[in-house]
């Protein structure tokens, strides 16, 4: 059947365009927001955790309505975006412990505490903001933070985040075709930030909470969207850092990035190349991500 779009990968026919114009006829008074819900609702577009997909709807109704295939409603509302207006966190400069200890040991048990969405989240951000080369940004999509404390004290900061979609010595690692990384890129994870803080400067240190942090991240991610997650992966700029305590972790480096950023057009590198380094959570990750059976 002809392909009148194609939108985030995926075509649609003319039957389905015929389909929004019903809708949108059956529904002359709604706003263009609340055709999406009932599309979402229509064609059974939900996210893993059971929300309605309505932002990705929103695009490809849009996207019809721009190429003259529907036509929507006028825009009743012009809605701020809060990441452009989000104020960044306040520097920790009032917030200081006293050194932990010199060797893990002093330091153990540590405790790996997920505080996307909870009290604790602010004191994350003003860490990062405070004490990471990079400071702090604000995720997009599927994001979790995990805070690491010992003896009552914050210790480190881990930000995961929903993995970027191509990365090819990652693909090629796992095996899986371009319909299979469609499906199952949201099995990933990318952790983009990776912070000791000042007081906890020991040796080891770094290597044994990665380690700890990568056995609750499924479980964690698990709570707070509704599924697991089966492969880690992060970059590492290699004039900076050697990547150890990863390498202690028995994470696996993969190779090098291109250089050329997601968006990139000319083909050319326009950034420093990053190491691409990768921690299967399960012996089974690439049946898992594939979605083989049998």
């Amino acid at each position: 059947m002809e392909c009148l779009l194609r939108y985030r990968g995926k075509n649609y026919t003319a039957q389905e365009v015929q389909e929004i114009r019903e809708l949108i006829a059956r529904h002359p008074g709604l706003s263009r927001r609340r055709l999406s819900e009932k599309l979402c609702r229509a064609w059974n577009w939900v996210q893993p955790n059971g929300q309605l997909r309505s932002m990705v709807c929103r695009g490809l109704m849009l996207g019809l309505h721009r190429a003259g295939l529907i036509q929507l409603p006028p825009v009743r509302q012009i809605s701020i975006n809060p990441l452009a207006q989000r104020r960044l966190p306040q520097p920790a400069l009032e917030l200081s412990w006293e050194p932990v200890g010199t060797t893990v040991g002093e330091v153990k048990p540590i405790e790996i505490r997920q505080v996307r969405r909870t009290p604790e989240e602010k004191l994350f951000n003003r860490l990062l903001q405070t004490h990471h080369y990079l400071a702090y940004t604000q995720p997009v999509g599927e994001h979790l933070k995990q805070l690491v404390y010992a003896r009552g004290r914050p210790i480190a900061c881990l930000a995961w985040s929903s993995a970027p979609r191509h990365l090819g010595p990652r693909d090629r690692y796992i095996g899986w075709s371009k319909e299979q990384r469609q499906a199952g890129i949201g099995w990933l994870a990318y952790n983009t930030r990776f912070l000791i803080l000042p007081w906890a400067r020991v040796p080891g240190l770094a290597s044994h909470v990665l380690a700890k942090a990568v056995r609750v991240i499924s479980d964690q991610w698990q709570e707070l969207y509704r599924h697991p997650i089966y492969f880690l992966e992060t970059f590492i700029d290699p004039g900076r850092f050697r990547g150890s305590c990863y390498r202690a972790a028995n994470w696996k480096f993969l190779g090098l990035t291109t250089g050329r950023g997601k968006d990139d057009l000319t083909m050319k590198a326009n950034r420093p190349l990053k190491e691409l380094w990768v921690y299967p959570l399960a012996s089974d990750f690439r049946a898992k991500l594939r979605g083989d059976h049998g």
